[in-house]
């Protein structure tokens, strides 16, 4: 997907990551050898954070478009997205406002199911949510393309609430949870970065946990 060797052995090594998952074979790659990154706390419930908007998207009425720069571009309903292969997860889950919470059980459609049914073009490098509730943010391609990546529909066994991003949200484990956008509606991969809602209002473009890399 990238013509960049380094990045093309990362994508092969996160996809044999990912293909052992999927087989049952392999646990969640450790982040780090502290689970809990810098500044955070952890807690055992699950907190509410939004822009004040809960969208109500019936499921027949719900989509998902997935296009830009890519092969095959798509739209797909609830049904057509419950038919694509499901991936189940165990992941930690951080948030911005300095909580965490550890084995958060997820399941969806992998990013790497995804990509590889829309197939990137090789210009491809970045990738654009877009959500139900006008809410946007931004991810370079390579970081969607990790093993633990996946648009979750639900979670702890049971469908995702309204209130926690359903019908379906994106879930970016290795990033700040604001990188993960509730209640998704649009993919587009594009070959350059588009700044979301909250990275044009001051937050870090990167939001990596691990180097408390909160505000730009």
């Amino acid at each position: 997907m990238h013509c960049d060797l380094e990045v093309r052995d990362q994508y092969i090594a996160a996809k044999e990551r990912w293909a052992r998952k999927m087989a049952g074979l392999a646990k969640p790659q450790a982040r780090s050898e502290n689970r809990l990154p810098p500044g955070q706390r952890l807690v055992t419930n699950f907190p509410v954070l939004d822009l004040g908007i809960q969208p109500d998207v019936p499921l027949d009425k719900w989509e998902l478009k997935i296009h830009g720069l890519v092969e095959n571009p798509v739209t797909l309903n609830w049904a057509q997205f419950l038919a694509w292969p499901q991936f189940k997860d165990v992941s930690d889950f951080h948030c911005v406002t300095t909580w965490s919470q550890f084995d958060m059980e997820w399941e969806g459609v992998a990013f790497f199911t995804m990509a590889d049914l829309v197939k990137p073009r090789p210009e491809a490098a970045h990738v654009f949510f877009k959500s139900y509730d006008g809410y946007t943010t931004n991810n370079p391609l390579e970081v969607c393309l990790d093993d633990d990546v996946l648009i979750a529909h639900r979670w702890k066994g049971q469908p995702l609430s309204k209130e926690h991003g359903g019908p379906a949200r994106v879930i970016l484990p290795k990033r700040y949870a604001w990188k993960g956008a509730k209640f998704i509606h649009e993919i587009v991969f594009g070959d350059r970065d588009i700044l979301g809602f909250w990275e044009v209002r001051g937050y870090s473009n990167t939001a990596d946990p691990w180097r408390e890399d909160r505000f730009a």
